[in-house]
């Protein structure tokens, strides 16, 4: 009997979470409440436990969405390129453009260089890393940028465009 309770206990829960668009709280609410059960925590702390548990959800998925939102050719970051490989590029100065600043400051960022250097793989990284911190950015080529642009002005859809770009 007791277990059919909470069975329907726990269905009524994940029933508001979906209405209330909390999935996290869904999935984490019957193994956190026998976490606190065991350490005999206060209604608080597990209700802090759930909310944070929400929170760790939301952030993943928005830094997901923003990766793919990107348009990214594939998905690398700057701990995986080989600073050795590449002696002309300063490990420092990659690292420094990762923290963003050029972003707030409205730089671009433009990478020139031969075949196989590099340049895709640090821009990728310098993406994923405004991505995680929750900044909206778009990969592109030059070339593609290029196309998109004369294809634009073609369709008469130059300045929407442009204007999307801006932002």
């Amino acid at each position: 009997m007791k277990a059919v309770m909470e069975n329907l206990e726990k269905a009524a829960v994940e029933q508001q979470c979906r209405i209330l668009r909390l999935p996290a709280v869904a999935e984490q609410c019957a193994p956190l409440a026998e976490e606190a059960v065991k350490q005999r925590q206060t209604y608080l702390r597990y209700l802090e436990a759930l909310l944070a548990a929400e929170l760790e959800e939301r952030e993943r998925n928005t830094i997901a969405r923003r990766i793919k939102e990107a348009h990214l050719p594939r998905v690398k970051t700057l701990d995986e390129f080989d600073f050795a490989k590449a002696p002309q590029v300063q490990a420092t100065e990659i690292h420094e453009l990762a923290q963003g600043g050029y972003i707030e400051r409205a730089e671009p960022v433009i990478l020139i260089g031969d075949c196989g250097t590099g340049k895709t793989h640090l821009l990728t990284g310098l993406c994923v890393a405004a991505c995680r911190q929750k900044r909206r950015v778009r990969f592109a080529t030059a070339a593609a940028l290029v196309n998109e642009l004369v294809e634009a002005k073609q369709q008469l859809q130059l300045r929407r465009v442009l204007a999307r770009w801006d932002r």
